[in-house]
């Protein structure tokens, strides 16, 4: 048979059915599993079996999930954990060691920053940002210590878009590990691994579920250091619920045509901001405007379903606009089928300082919107009613 279309595999990429014969694949609700007998006890202990033995470890669930992700991204391995926050955090702990280095991208998520700046430091792993992502910007960061290139593409939340083939040349030049937080765009967007990643996490949290229930992450990519992040994670307990794993492997299913609309509705929302007069700035990476358009184009199939614009006014005109809205959502979450605005200078980025902020664009009037699946009409009307009273 033909290589399998991306939705195909969402659907078709499921556990072996058991004697009974289910259609869709079950919950296995277990914490642990049984043995043959007392050879196949010790032999499923060994590293090179991969024999489900205790849901801590490994499950039907989790497999089902993880299988259809590594398919997607094109990758050779993966391993689902309780949230995106604990593959960030489990990767860059199982790989690295005392004395190494990350370079980053300077606009990264809230809870990322506090990572490398307050949490790996205590094992003496630091981390350099650069600012702007050009070769020579990168190649001054990486010292003879650096083993890890991380950014995140469409960046949180100031949506820059880095360019993924410069970030795997310089990677490859200098014999790094590039991690890239594929979260905002989802495998159905874009495939960091085509443009020389070495592994790709995601919030599974966000549209990956896409209706606000579950939480999860997850790490695909070379098999080698997939086997180096189970390990630790084996040992030390982030894994993803056999639950929470079922839910988004159906989830799965639905990616594909839930994104694409996703991403229609934000085209369509960003084109009505941009023309608002009350509006300063508005990036969507699909919006000619962009200053990153060429190169979103090149590395997504469409444009996301994350806004960031700033309304004018600053800080009071923008609590006044989150005041005024009435279909849209407030919450600090993103990628569900609810229309969600944030304000990430009072909430998801609220521990950097004001010039950390300023830095990767994050001003007092900087407004996130993560774009739903209602009519597209009625999201722009509430947007266009709250910005009436400003």
């Amino acid at each position: 048979m033909t290589q399998k279309h991306f939705e195909t595999q969402a659907i078709r990429n499921q556990l072996q059915r058991s004697q009974y014969g289910e259609h869709s694949a079950p919950l296995y609700l277990t914490s642990s599993f049984i043995f043959d007998d007392a050879e196949d006890m010790r032999a499923s202990f060994s590293e090179e079996n991969n024999k489900n033995i205790y849901a801590r470890f490994t499950s039907p669930n989790t497999t089902e999930f993880v299988d259809k992700v590594v398919a997607m991204e094109g990758a050779e391995a993966g391993y689902a954990f309780a949230t995106g926050m604990a593959a960030i955090f489990s990767t860059f702990a199982g790989l690295l060691h005392s004395g190494d280095h990350i370079v980053a991208a300077r606009a990264v998520f809230g809870s990322t920053h506090t990572l490398f700046t307050a949490i790996l430091p205590k094992w003496n792993i630091t981390t350099s940002y650069f600012n702007s992502a050009t070769a020579e910007a990168i190649e001054k960061c990486i010292t003879p210590n650096t083993k890890i290139l991380y950014a995140e593409t469409p960046t949180n939340p100031g949506i820059e878009v880095i360019d993924l083939e410069l970030l795997g040349a310089i990677a490859k030049k200098h014999n790094l590990l590039l991690v890239i937080d594929n979260c905002f765009a989802t495998p159905y967007l874009q495939n960091p691994i085509k443009f020389g990643a070495h592994l790709v996490i995601h919030s599974a949290t966000k549209l990956m579920d896409g209706q606000g229930r579950v939480l999860g992450g997850i790490v695909v990519g070379k098999k080698e250091l997939i086997r180096t992040i189970y390990l630790f994670a084996r040992n030390t307990g982030p894994a993803m619920s056999p639950f929470n794993a079922w839910v988004l492997s159906k989830s799965l299913e639905t990616l594909a045509i839930r994104v694409e609309k996703h991403c229609e509705n934000a085209l369509s929302v960003a084109e009505f901001l941009e023309k608002h007069p009350k509006i300063n700035t508005v990036k969507y990476p699909f919006l000619k405007s962009h200053p990153q358009y060429q190169i979103a184009v090149k590395q997504m199939r469409m444009g996301g379903n994350i806004i960031a614009f700033e309304i004018k006014g600053g800080l009071l005109a923008g609590k006044q606009f989150l005041n005024a809205l009435q279909l849209c959502s407030l919450s600090a979450n993103l990628g569900d089928t609810r229309t969600i605005v944030t304000h990430p200078a009072s909430t998801t980025h609220s521990k950097l300082s004001e010039n950390d902020r300023l830095e990767v664009g994050i001003t007092d009037g900087l407004i996130r919107i993560s774009v739903g699946l209602e009519h597209v009409s009625d999201i722009i009307s509430d947007l266009s009613d709250a910005l009436s009273i400003l």
